[in-house]
């Protein structure tokens, strides 16, 4: 619900959000503008994973909605937002991958950053080679 995932990023200094199609799919736009989540101060969305029951699901949804609106949920647009809300630092997909890839991103992530004790700039940095 809407109130779990506020009560999530209000009360949390790092976020992670591993799931299907984008994540401003999963919220409401009026909700996330209206956010304060200064606390959170690393948000990362391994979103953007496609199937074809995501690819119709999410095509579906669209048809519902304005072209603006589809438009303010591309990945720079939900940075963006997620910024303005609060959050210190916003990592996202620029483009749909697999479910196989997206998890061995967050393997690689969380290896650097945990295991090795990267920033997340540096542990980013990895995962563009």
């Amino acid at each position: 619900s809407q109130a779990e995932w506020e009560q999530l990023l209000t009360n949390c200094s790092a976020f992670l959000f591993y799931g299907m199609e984008r994540f401003m799919s999963h919220v409401l736009l009026n909700w996330l503008v209206a956010m304060n989540i200064p606390k959170c101060r690393l948000v990362i969305l391994l979103d953007l994973v496609r199937s074809r029951q995501s690819y119709r699901r999410i095509t579906n949804s669209d048809s519902h909605k304005s072209c603006p609106r589809v438009a303010v949920e591309g990945p720079a647009e939900t940075a963006m937002l997620l910024s303005l809300a609060g959050a210190g630092s916003v990592t996202a997909l620029q483009w749909h991958t697999s479910s196989e890839q997206n998890a061995a991103r967050l393997e690689t992530l969380l290896e650097n950053l945990l295991s090795f004790g990267k920033t997340t700039g540096q542990a980013v940095r990895v995962l563009q080679k």
